[in-house]
């Protein structure tokens, strides 16, 4: 649960607001890496209201893809009257990424910066951003160190904005994503070194969604192309503890070709697959 502010933490919020909207106005014609995540989100309304027309939203959307963010995004954007470029995208024509080594991020972000780079031409937007925060840098994101690369800035970093910080700006603004559950790739329930396939995905995607259709929004299909491990919120473990949900869960994920099926007992847990990052990321773009 994110609680309200106090009036002095409000007020450092606000100044760090000011100092987004001050980078923002600064940056001109700016395209926004846009997901429908809670960062992206706050990111994109920020922007509209300081750029107004000289900003547009780019989605890719590929088999990695959960079906809700996409929906979502499209939603969030047709509220904040956003243009959104929705382009259809393959990552698992990239070798190196299928093949789902330890930087497989790396290789997602170099191909969206390249269709955004692409795309910011095409429209005489001069700056490409994304809506990386400030607790970003201490977690595993080797797709950082492409933006670097690709010149992409981070106005969330820049302005010292952490999660927190967003969801309570978030709730400010009334956007919809303020208590949005994080919604990484598909490819994230899947083991490094498992070589991921459209199936793999198609079929974690859809046993995701039979899960939250009983109201469990937290968590997670782990799957290695035989074993899938289910992950829920510790408070939402009495929704599927009598032996006749057990079993229709077992029965659903199965007939997705999931051969065996089981529950984590510790619970959903957010980047269960990454290695511990030994230094800050590099991230490039920082004043």
């Amino acid at each position: 649960m994110v609680m309200g502010p106090s009036v002095e933490d409000g007020n450092r919020l606000a100044r760090k607001v000011r100092n987004l909207e001050t980078r923002l106005h600064d940056m001109g014609p700016t395209l926004v890496a846009f997901s429908g995540g809670v960062d992206s989100s706050y990111l994109l309304a920020v922007a509209a209201k300081v750029l107004g027309n000289d900003v547009v939203a780019l989605m890719t959307v590929s088999p990695s893809t959960p079906p809700h963010d996409a929906l979502q995004a499209t939603d969030v954007a047709r509220r904040l009257g956003v243009s959104l470029v929705t382009i259809q995208h393959n990552e698992l024509d990239i070798a190196e990424y299928a093949a789902n080594p330890l930087n497989r991020c790396y290789y997602c972000k170099t191909s969206l910066y390249e269709v955004c780079r692409h795309e910011a031409a095409q429209r005489g937007l001069t700056t490409i951003t994304d809506g990386v925060n400030l607790d970003d840098l201490a977690d595993y994101r080797p797709g950082l160190h492409s933006a670097q690369e690709h010149g992409v800035r981070h106005p969330l970093v820049e302005a010292k904005l952490t999660k927190e910080d967003v969801r309570h700006a978030s709730r400010i603004l009334g956007l919809p994503t303020w208590d949005k559950p994080a919604s990484p790739c598909l490819s994230s329930r899947i083991p490094y070194g498992t070589h991921i396939t459209a199936a793999m995905l198609s079929g974690i995607a859809r046993a995701e969604e039979f899960l939250r259709s009983f109201g469990s929004e937290e968590l997670r299909v782990r799957y290695d192309g035989k074993t899938a491990r289910i992950e829920l919120a510790p408070a939402t473990f009495s929704t599927f503890s009598s032996p006749a949900m057990l079993r229709r869960v077992a029965t659903t994920l199965q007939s997705l070709g999931m051969t065996t099926v089981t529950l984590d007992l510790e619970g959903y847990r957010s980047g269960v697959f990454n290695p511990e990052p030994k230094t800050p990321p590099t991230t490039g773009g920082l004043p």
